[in-house]
This record gives structure tokens, sequence and C-alpha cells, in this order.
């Protein structure tokens, strides 16, 4: 039981992290290989507040979302820049400076040692110390990030963006502040990102910087491709199927250094696949060109 709980915790998180990213992806057309950079700060900001400064986790979740937003800023003035595929090596460049940092800075970040004993959260005298209770307080975030997202994509401001996808210069010509879109939307993106980021850091209690790479954002990329881009189903089924299948691994008795490299096979052919067959993926509506 507690195995499938643990598997539902990581598909809340994922969840969070594939419709944040959808939204820039799917809606706005801007391909980022930086959401586990945002991910990553979300964790650390609120990892070490609550380890140093005994700060409580909501407080901490707080702080970590403010940071995090402000950070965005960076990847931002990138896209007031760069097109196309500059704008993805921008976005690569950052991801990059952001585990430099993680990885290096060991005054603050603690480096390669990671932070450790990571409280868990506690809400009206309950600790959150159980999976059961854990996949609930998940549940409950989750669906926040949902209807928040939910909210805005059903708004003039999410029609806006996907006028600004299929057609930049058009939405420009209808006097639509293109950049304003640009910078709220990775703002929105990485804040949500850093709300599963804290959630993440309180639950497994121990982070460092190899949870937070490169790797983990193409993992992210690949939920939203292979589920769907351009509504909120297609990142969902994405994350449920791409945590789900390398546990399958288990039942074939297949060592883990086997069963890692045969699911990036894996993952390598889905993509290729339905790039191939199905662009917009899954259950998607946007395809790519």
């Amino acid at each position: 039981m507690n195995y499938i709980l643990h598997l539902i915790v990581l598909i809340e998180l994922y969840v969070m992290l594939g419709l944040s990213l959808n939204l820039m992806v799917g809606y706005t057309g801007l391909l980022t290989l930086a959401h586990a950079a945002f991910y990553g700060i979300g964790a650390y900001v609120a990892a070490l507040l609550m380890v140093n400064s005994g700060v409580n986790f909501f407080a901490a979740m707080v702080a970590a979302i403010v940071l995090t937003v402000g950070m965005s800023l960076i990847v931002s003035l990138a896209s007031l820049r760069f097109r196309g595929d500059y704008f993805i090596v921008a976005t690569l460049a950052f991801q990059v400076l952001v585990f430099s940092v993680l990885y290096n800075w060991v005054d603050v970040t603690r480096g390669p040692f990671g932070v450790r004993n990571i409280p868990k959260p506690s809400f009206a005298g309950i600790r959150i110390d159980s999976l059961p209770l854990f996949s609930v307080f998940g549940l409950v975030f989750m669906l926040l990030v949902v209807g928040f997202l939910h909210l805005i994509l059903h708004a003039p401001f999410g029609r806006t963006l996907q006028a600004i996808r299929d057609d930049e210069i058009a939405a420009a010509s209808l006097g639509k502040r293109v950049m304003s879109f640009k910078v709220r939307t990775v703002a929105m993106a990485s804040g949500c990102a850093a709300v599963a980021g804290a959630l993440y850091a309180t639950y497994v209690t121990f982070i460092d910087p190899t949870s937070f790479t490169v790797d983990e954002s193409i993992l992210m990329l690949s939920m939203v491709i292979v589920g769907g881009t351009g509504n909120m189903k297609g990142p969902i089924i994405g994350a449920a199927l791409l945590v789900l299948l390398p546990e399958l691994f288990r039942f074939f008795h297949i060592s883990s250094a086997a069963a890692a490299n045969i699911r990036l096979i894996i993952y390598g052919l889905m993509l290729v696949t339905l790039m191939r067959l199905r662009p917009q993926g899954i259950a998607g509506k946007y395809q790519f060109e």
C-alpha cells in the first residue's frame, strides 16, 4: 500500500510540474529546458528556511514562490532578446547555471552533501508524517494548482497566450503586449514549479542538486510532449504514464543499471513515434511544427 501511495505522491508532483510547463510550452509556445531549475530553487529555498531558520512549511513555501518568480525574470529577459532555438539555448544555460550554483555554493546550499533532516509540514496541529496523510496533502496542492491554471487558461489571458503562440506578430498588431504576457507566463509557471519543489523537499526530507539537473527538465518536457500540449488533460496523462512506466521493470527482475538505460530508450522511442505519428501527443491539441 505504501508503494502505491508513494507513486500517487510522485504523480501529484509531476502533474503540477507538467501543467505549469505546459503553460509555457503548449499555450505560449515557449519551449524551455529550465523547468527543473525553478523546481530546484523552490525546493532549496523552502528546505533551507525550514532547516536553518525553523520557518514553518507554509511560510517557507510562500518565500520559495516569491524568490522563484523573481529568478524567473532572468528567463523572461532572455525571451525579450531570443526566439526559437536561441531561446531554448538560453533556458538551457539558465538550467546549467542554477545547477552549478546549487552544487558549488557549499556554504549556503551544502553542495553535493545536500540538505538533510527537512521537517515534515504540520497543519492545525496535525503533522503530515505518513504516506496516507501526505498523499492527501499533495492532492490538495495539486488541485489548487490545477484550479489556478484552469481559471487563467479559460480566461481572456489564456486565449491571448494561444494567440501569441499561433502568431505573435498578429497578436501584437491587435494591441496585445506580447512581452508582458510572456513575462507573466514564465512567472506563473515558475511559481507553480516552486510549489512542487517545496512539497518534494518536505516529502523526501533530503535534497541534493542531482534531483534538479537538465535530465529532470527533459523528463518534464517529455511528459508534456507525450501526454499532449495545448490542453490540461495531456500533461496529466503524460505525468502518470512516465511515472508508472519505469515501475513495470520491477516485475521483470531487471537490474537497476539496465532498467535506467532501457527506460531512456523507451522514452526516446515514444517521443520519436509520437512526433512522427501524432505530433500533438496522446491527448493534446497543439501540434508542434
